[in-house]
């Protein structure tokens, strides 16, 4: 590795065009950078960086006072790589005068040019650089300087870069015009500091250099031996994994040997101290910050995570501007309110923002085949599927087929799915229960000739978009790490403090990613499962034998728990078995065979560890239904209440406890009326206008969901069922294939 430092003259560049006062923190721009033609960094690929391999630079970036400097020369140290200061080695010598002497001969209106012309001729392999505070704000140089290897962004709290420059006796930095404080400069830059990196570390609040350096090593390490994802049933004995990117992942949905996807090695971990520096974020600058942890970034650059957030959560899409606030219930109980999305479920977080990470998926893949998403739904998946994919996938090759129990789900969600209008969608109903739904699409999954037949006669392919697919399992964690910073932003708990979390679950994706959240750093104790009258989950957690010999499905007022055969618990068995395939294959294999699997001795123990569980019955969830509003005056949906009197029953109540609200009421109104009126008329027949219209009447904690609402009116576009039969399902599928 070496360092090759060359001047050489360039092509006057047009000047940036600062705005003359910073005092409005508002006004952001970057002059003539539409001019120049670059406004982001370059695409970055796999292929970008093995042809880099050893004269890859690591470019440290940040604010002035970020210590880019003395990390930069101990991070060189630690990894025996020759340093560049950009300032000292570069600059100096390129102008055969100081930094300062040169701000003052050019000014600050043109100071930034003249730096990026500089930098546009330093040509360095191998190295690490310290940029200057003001380089990310010349476009051209910077993008040349990103070609070379890794962008690293130093992020520090303002606070903290306020009192090093304080201490360092800079009160004033490059741009900082006058009636613009050195605050609002700061948070100008911040934008383009996001503009280019690849890699963050976040800074915690009096960490040392020496710290923030080790992080960077294990930042690059992470990045240079990134395996991808892995199936949880993927290899046998004497076969190597097969290891697949992240788009792969969420593009397949289940793996070919019938796994399910995982990030099996290096998952992310998050201090307590970098936690903290999330409390005072939104949401959607959490769950950038979140998910670029999980997602590697020449598979999605965080650039391109951030444009999916921003799309995904808009002010349009979420009633709420927390998107998923925490509300104080009663005592030590709080309520996590997933429901202030398009289709007023949990299911909402993810599936609008996992249709974009499938078309960035389509479109990075050579494969330039249609796809059809099958969706096996319990209610609430399908409509969130259906939204987001008709407001998401833009003109995509991509179509929507969702299947529900016909007898299995609340008239809502049933009239929320056949109004859904659209060109590639349809939505099918299935004389059966979700159990059935689900493993006649795994079953699809698995027919190796029908998928080789469509691909050829149809050039269609097969994914799928509930919780087996990882891009639509991954988004749940960001609101389990959110709800809990955001009950340290509004002041209900101190930061630090640990916390139960109760979730209401059935197929185990959303208990799942709780347990992700908790194994990345989030102070929590226990992981609360609570089921309803089909509590194989609770029975599982408790006894260490999952049996579905001898257990038939109960329809309950909490339908999308409904659920014997729970997907995702395949995961958390693959993870507690110490990643052995071959556990999680024998345990399935017995589990078809015999109707009974005993839990591994591993995989017990850490059940133990993480998880209590508990269960509701029919006549529970209608007094805790009836009890919570007599006392609070909040109403519940059947599944929250599930969780509340599980959380009762089993939680610890000095304890605080965060139970997923993973529904507004208003889409069980069906199920919650005759709590309150009897039986005094069939609710199942009433029309569903006439459902909200007594809803209304109910309570006004929570007001009431305006896009539900705006929906009953709607008119019913999807009549289709079929019988519970796999060749009557896969005609349809064949069939519709064809129209797309």
């Amino acid at each position: 590795m070496f360092v090759r430092l060359v001047a050489y003259s360039t092509r006057q560049l047009p000047l940036l065009n600062w705005s003359s006062s910073l005092g409005n923190v508002a006004k952001r721009h970057i002059g003539d950078n539409a001019r120049l033609g670059i406004t982001t960094k370059p695409h970055k690929t796999w292929k970008d960086w093995r042809a880099l391999g050893p004269k890859a630079n690591i470019i440290l970036m940040g604010s002035p006072g970020s210590g880019k400097t003395t990390t930069g020369r101990i991070l060189a140290q630690q990894m025996g790589l020759p340093y560049i200061d950009v300032d000292d080695d570069h600059l100096e010598p390129y102008w055969g005068k100081s930094v300062s002497e040169k701000l003052k001969e050019v000014g600050d209106e043109r100071f930034v040019e003249e730096e990026g012309r500089a930098l546009m001729t330093l040509e360095a392999e191998g190295c690490i650089i310290s940029t200057t505070g003001s380089n990310p704000l010349h476009p051209k140089s910077m993008s040349k300087l990103a070609q070379s290897g890794l962008v690293v962004f130093l992020d520090m709290s303002k606070d903290s870069i306020l009192k090093r420059l304080n201490m360092m006796k800079v009160n004033r930095i490059v741009g900082q015009k006058s009636g613009a404080s050195m605050s609002d400069i700061l948070e100008y830059r911040q934008d383009f500091y996001e503009r280019w990196y690849d890699l963050r570390i976040i800074c915690e609040d009096g960490e040392t250099q020496e710290s923030v350096a080790q992080k960077i090593v294990k930042a690059v390490n992470d990045f240079s031996n990134e395996e991808g994802f892995v199936s949880s049933r993927g290899g046998a004995d004497d076969i190597p994994r097969d290891y697949v990117s992240f788009l792969d992942a969420v593009l397949k949905g289940l793996a070919p040997d019938g796994g399910l996807y995982l990030k099996a090695k290096n998952r992310p971990k998050f201090t307590l101290g970098e936690l903290k520096r999330l409390v005072d974020h939104d949401f959607r600058r959490r769950a950038l910050k979140v998910l670029e942890r999980w997602i590697h970034p020449l598979d999605l650059s965080p650039q391109e995570i951030q444009k999916c957030l921003n799309k995904s959560f808009s002010h349009s899409t979420f009633s709420c501007p927390e998107v998923a606030p925490v509300k104080r219930l009663i005592d030590n109980h709080f309520i996590l309110e997933l429901f202030h999305g398009p289709t007023a479920s949990f299911k909402d977080v993810a599936l609008q923002i996992m249709p974009h990470f499938f078309v960035k998926a389509m479109q990075s893949s050579n494969d330039a085949s249609k796809y059809l998403i099958l969706v096996a739904t319990s209610g609430d998946t399908g409509g969130a599927v259906l939204d987001g994919f008709r407001r998401h996938s833009g003109d995509a090759r991509v179509g929507v087929m969702v299947f529900y129990p016909c007898h299995g789900i609340s008239q809502i969600q049933r009239h929320q799915m056949t109004t859904m209008e659209g060109p590639n969608i349809k939505v099918i109903g299935v004389d059966s229960d979700f159990d059935f739904c689900q493993s006649t699409i795994k079953q699809i999954f698995g027919d190796l000739d029908l998928a080789e037949w469509m691909k050829n006669e149809l050039d269609c392919r097969l994914s799928a978009a509930n919780s087996i697919n990882w891009g639509r399992l991954l988004p749940q964690v960001v609101y389990h790490v959110s709800g809990y910073l955001e009950m340290v932003r509004t002041g209900q708990i101190p930061f630090g403090q640990v916390v139960d979390l109760c979730v209401p679950t059935g197929n185990f994706g959303n208990i799942l990613s709780a347990y992700y959240a908790k194994e990345m750093g989030l102070p929590v104790r226990h992981l609360i499962c609570a089921s309803n009258t089909n509590h194989v989950l609770t029975d599982f957690i408790k006894n260490g034998a999952y049996v579905l010999t001898g257990r038939s499905l109960y329809r309950t007022a909490s339908p999308s728990i409904d659920i014997l055969q729970s997907s995702n618990l395949e995961r958390l068995i693959f993870h507690l078995s110490g990643e052995n395939p071959k556990t999680v294959r024998h345990f399935y294999s017995t589990l078809q065979k015999e109707g009974v699997a005993p839990a591994p001795k591993e995989v017990w123990e850490g059940i133990q560890q993480h998880f209590v569980a508990g269960y509701a019955t029919e006549a529970d969830c209608k007094e805790n239904i009836m009890q919570t509003f007599k006392a609070t005056g909040y109403m519940m949906d059947p599944h929250t209440a599930v969780g509340r009197f599980v959380a009762c029953t089993v939680g610890d109540p000095n304890m605080p406890t965060v139970i997923s609200g993973t529904a507004h009421y208003a889409k069980f109104v069906d199920k919650i009326l005759p709590f309150f009126y009897g039986n005094l008329q069939d609710y199942n027949n009433i029309s569903v206008d006439k459902l909200f219209e007594q809803a209304q009447t109910l309570t006004r904690r929570p007001t009431m969901h305006q896009k539900l609402e705006a929906m009953v009116n709607k008119q019913v576009v999807h009549y289709d069922q079929v019988p519970a039969d796999y060749e009557s399902i896969t005609k349809t599928v064949v069939d519709f294939a064809m129209q797309l």
